[in-house]
């Protein structure tokens, strides 16, 4: 509940500082800045090097690769019959095909299934849904974004990108124990990350943006909160059998909201910024909903 609260809080934070012009109009790029160098880097450093991986990661684990490639298919097919514009087919893949497994996702797996699934939702997160992120995420929002398709370009934006340099360093560390004062100043520089991203995006929401967004904005939200967990159920209970508490964790993460990280990503890349804003402003929310229904539905179903 604390986290829901604090998600509500932030994001009237971003909207109440914009209407009142208390912050000038180009504050979302330091704070998306921040997050990208700084507070994203930081979660991976602390939470990669202390994974636990064992059979049981395979279900979570592969939810988030499936699920980006589901939308990879789906929004560059209806972006080539709708004639959607290059950036905001690229927008919808990076919010569409990426859910928020961590801040909402976590205290959503609490909440209907229990603490002592909270595992299966981390392992959903870091190895799969940041990892997507850190690699097919940054390729996607390169390509969609300058329209570079080299090898080498995409390669380069990919080393460069901090995140990614973060991933790999904790995964060469993992051999090592960190010394006792690094933990807590990672946890500390990772807890930024929530209430800035939703400052900048609550900052960044605009009504009026909804106008020229509803047609995005609707395939986009109906892919993320209801298609894509549909199609993935599908594969892992109808066509794997695949059946209990871990299948309905995993498919319930495939169900969340647009990542918020990701709307980050894309607004980084100027993939239409506008349409980014009103799938995470008002995908959030309406998931409250959704996860509800979703939730009973995997008890009968899986």
């Amino acid at each position: 509940m604390t986290n829901l609260i604090l998600l509500i809080v932030c994001f009237a934070a971003g909207l109440i500082l914009r209407w009142t012009g208390r912050f000038p109009e180009n504050t979302p790029a330091p704070l998306n800045g921040f997050i990208i160098h700084v507070s994203l880097p930081a979660l991976t450093l602390l939470h990669v090097h202390r994974l636990q991986l064992d059979r049981s990661i395979v279900y979570p684990a592969l939810m988030a690769w499936l699920l980006f490639g589901l939308g990879v298919l789906f929004f560059a097919g209806v972006g080539r019959l709708a004639r959607l514009p290059r950036a905001t087919v690229g927008a919808l893949i990076m919010v569409g095909a990426l859910g928020n497994t961590s801040f909402v996702g976590l205290p959503m797996i609490e909440a209907f299934y229990g603490k002592e699934l909270l595992g299966v939702g981390i392992i959903a997160d870091q190895l799969g849904t940041f990892m997507v992120l850190a690699t097919l995420g940054i390729i996607t929002a390169t390509v969609y974004s300058s329209g570079e398709v080299s090898a080498r370009a995409v390669l380069r934006r990919i080393l460069l990108f901090p995140p990614f340099q973060a991933l790999v360093i904790a995964l060469l560390l993992r051999p090592f124990s960190y010394p006792e004062w690094l933990t807590p100043v990672l946890t500390k520089l990772g807890d930024t990350l929530t209430p800035l991203a939703l400052v900048s995006v609550g900052f960044q929401l605009r009504l009026s943006h909804l106008k020229g967004t509803l047609q995005p904005l609707g395939l986009g939200l109906f892919f993320k909160l209801l298609l894509a967990p549909a199609l993935l159920a599908l594969f892992f209970v109808g066509l794997l059998g695949a059946h209990g508490q871990v299948i309905q964790v995993t498919i319930f993460e495939a169900a969340m909201a647009p990542m918020i990280t990701a709307g980050i990503v894309a607004v980084d890349h100027d993939l239409n910024p506008p349409l980014v804003a009103v799938m995470i402003g008002i995908g959030i929310p309406l998931s409250f909903l959704t996860l509800t229904g979703w939730s009973y539905l995997l008890k009968v179903v899986a």
